[in-house]
């Protein structure tokens, strides 16, 4: 079994070596879909929606790899040759007061329109009204991740390690919104 997943790596890296914007853009589908997946069956979901896992697996693979992967090769090339935790505070509030405000607003717009199928108006509404909090919520936690990214992760890793923890912070989230509801459910 170490044999395979050795192998397994190795193909991998190799992928990511001859073909990063590919292999990262897969790679935060995947993760995207296996997320999606885990908070369907913790919200209660009997069976496995499979357009909503889809257009989740979509949006990781069409915007969220290929974002992550541009985005760290232009901090690269920004703080080129720079080191030290100052450049690394400058990546993460950079990162967290540009890319984090837009990311959350793309996603919570796409998941309206698009997974969800909701009108216009009411995505509008419903950004207008959660945006503030998810963005807060967001400033909580992800600088810490993005601190860890910037200082261990090899460039060719960051998107995948921002796509795993994304993942787990989707989980998360949908843990959250499900004892929120059971809170409500049993209050009335």
């Amino acid at each position: 079994m170490s044999e395979l997943v050795a192998e397994s790596w190795r193909r991998y890296l190799r992928q990511l070596q001859l073909h990063p914007l590919r292999t990262k853009a897969i790679t935060s589908g995947v993760l995207a879909g296996c997320s999606d997946a885990v908070a369907q069956k913790i919200s209660g979901i009997k069976k496995l929606q499979l357009r909503r896992l889809l257009l989740i697996m979509l949006y990781g693979f069409a915007y969220a790899g290929p974002f992550g992967h541009f985005l760290h090769k232009l901090m690269d090339h920004i703080f080129k040759g720079k080191k030290g935790n100052s450049t690394i505070a400058k990546k993460v509030l950079l990162e967290q007061l540009t890319a984090s405000p837009w990311n959350n607003m793309i996603f919570m717009i796409y998941y309206g329109l698009v997974v969800e199928g909701r009108p216009w108006f009411l995505v509008r509404n419903k950004v207008k009204n959660d945006y503030p909090t998810v963005q807060l919520t967001a400033w909580r936690f992800w600088p810490i991740v993005s601190w860890i990214n910037y200082q261990y992760m090899p460039l060719q890793f960051r998107v995948l390690f921002h796509s795993f923890v994304a993942s787990c912070w989707a989980v998360f989230l949908n843990l959250k919104a499900r004892s929120a509801a059971t809170i409500a459910i049993k209050a009335n």
